[in-house]
């Protein structure tokens, strides 16, 4: 097989061909490692390259004729781990120049259940710095780029790894998402990105997560791959999963959705306009999903305002031990310094009566729809320059949509719905009841053969102002 299609192929399209010995684990790891050296110079997607990856992958080749008929679904894929989570004798910057140079001797919680589903490591994936923003501009290397147009940011925090797989530099990523920071950037960089329920996916720290607003997840050029992934990471292939309630069957054993759904459509929030192009993409997947035969209808969800979500994201930020603050970028310091004298009582209860303001109105539908941002991808450094406290309410104009559901926990999957007349990707999120992943991906699955998004890549081009 010609190495200059394999970074166009599916993680589990992959891993069927390996397992067939169509072609081997350092063959692909190869042409992704090519395939990075030419494209990460301009897009910054990649902080570190793993020197001993080809190794693994040769390790990889030789369980493959010793356990034939016994590896793990992933046996031989690259992927790429963003660089909030620890990858063993490697170093985790948390994007950022006040975070020590650690390196640990172990993998954390995520990464283990990466490593035993067969991947082979290719790197660290770069993230805003300690994730806390939703572009991906740290200082301590240029910023992260978008494959669609090299002005444009691709999101973050999970920006490198969106960045990765929409270039071909990876067939699959992980992410995780505070605030919608895996589906942020699937939004931006045209892939399907899925937030999990809290509590699915095990926090990589071991940190109790009953009120944690992250969570680890997959992006992927399919739904099919998502779900494979989410099954890893959630510990259903290996029998523990967390302490969400498991699926009736694993995730990627596609089923077809009950219908009807009752789907709720929400077009706008007070927070920021809805560009007309994102509204555009809303309307037309309504349509699709009415045709399918689910019952759709128009909704609002409650309103919030910064100010409420402010304290919360301040303390989880803040919070964040080890950090030399002196060193940290202006919006970053600036959390840190709201989060001074921050109460934790008075903390939970603002997030407890958040939370009592959307479940129940979450809880009225199945589904709700709703843009993944409801503008398109800032250029770089837009907020260069701009106080503090004014780029932070710029950057949280982009989760006006994915913030809540964080909040109160639910899944939620950011889905590829066309381009802008400029060219650039626009996604739709779906949102599910707690701990229902499994109508989320059955409804992805449908749309993604109705809006065949899979044909889309990205050009690589400059897209004019």
């Amino acid at each position: 097989m010609a190495t200059t299609s394999l970074h166009t192929l599916p993680a589990l399209a992959l891993a069927r061909l390996i397992r067939e010995g169509a072609i081997s684990s350092e063959e692909l790891v190869r042409c992704h490692l090519e395939r990075i050296a030419d494209k990460n110079p301009s897009l910054s997607a990649f902080v570190t390259v793993f020197d001993d990856a080809v190794k693994v992958a040769r390790r990889k080749d030789r369980e493959r004729l010793r356990h034939r008929d016994a590896l793990p679904p992933f046996h031989g894929v690259p992927i790429g781990i963003k660089d909030l989570n620890v990858v063993r004798f490697s170093r985790t910057r948390f994007g950022s120049r006040g975070m020590p140079s650690i390196v640990l001797p172990f993998d954390d919680a995520n990464v283990r259940l990466l490593r035993r589903a067969g991947f082979v490591i290719l790197g660290k994936l770069s993230t805003s710095e300690l994730g806390a923003l939703p572009v991906t501009e740290p200082d301590i290397h240029p910023p992260t780029r978008n494959p669609w147009s090299l002005d444009h940011t691709p999101g973050g925090s999970s920006g490198g790894s969106a960045a990765a797989v929409a270039a071909g530099m990876l067939p699959i990523a992980q992410g995780s998402d505070g605030a919608g920071s895996i589906r942020i950037p699937s939004s931006f960089c045209g892939l399907y990105g899925l937030k999990p329920s809290r509590g699915r996916v095990v926090n990589q720290f071991r940190f109790p997560d009953r009120r944690i607003l992250y969570t680890s997840g997959p992006i992927a050029r399919t739904v099919a791959d998502a779900a494979a992934l989410l099954d890893v990471m959630a510990g259903i292939d290996t029998g523990r999963p967390h302490w969400a309630p498991p699926p009736s069957q694993p995730f990627a054993a596609r089923r077809a959705p009950p219908k009807p759904l009752r789907i709720k459509v929400v077009e706008s929030t007070g927070m920021v306009p809805t560009d007309p192009n994102v509204l555009a993409a809303v309307r037309h997947t309504a349509r699709i999903l009415e045709r399918m035969g689910h019952a759709v209808e128009e909704a609002r969800l409650p309103e919030s305002d910064l100010g409420e979500f402010l304290p919360i994201w301040q303390r989880l930020i803040g919070g964040i031990p080890l950090m030399r603050w002196r060193r940290a970028q202006p919006v970053t310091a600036w959390l840190r310094e709201g989060a001074r004298g921050l109460k934790r009582a008075e903390v939970d209860a603002l997030e407890d009566r958040l939370i009592d303001r959307f479940a129940p109105v979450f809880g009225t539908a199945d589904l709700w729809l709703t843009p993944t941002v409801a503008v398109g991808p800032p250029r770089i450094g837009a907020w260069a320059g701009l106080p503090p406290h004014d780029a932070f309410a710029e950057a949280a104009k982009l989760a006006a949509f994915t913030a809540v559901v964080n909040l109160v926990g639910l899944p939620a999957a950011s889905i590829p719905a066309g381009l802008s007349p400029q060219g650039l990707p626009i996604g739709v999120q779906l949102i599910g009841d707690m701990f229902r992943e499994e109508d989320v991906l059955s409804v992805s699955w449908d749309l993604e053969e109705a809006m065949a998004w899979r044909q889309l890549a990205p050009g690589f081009h400059q897209v004019p102002p």
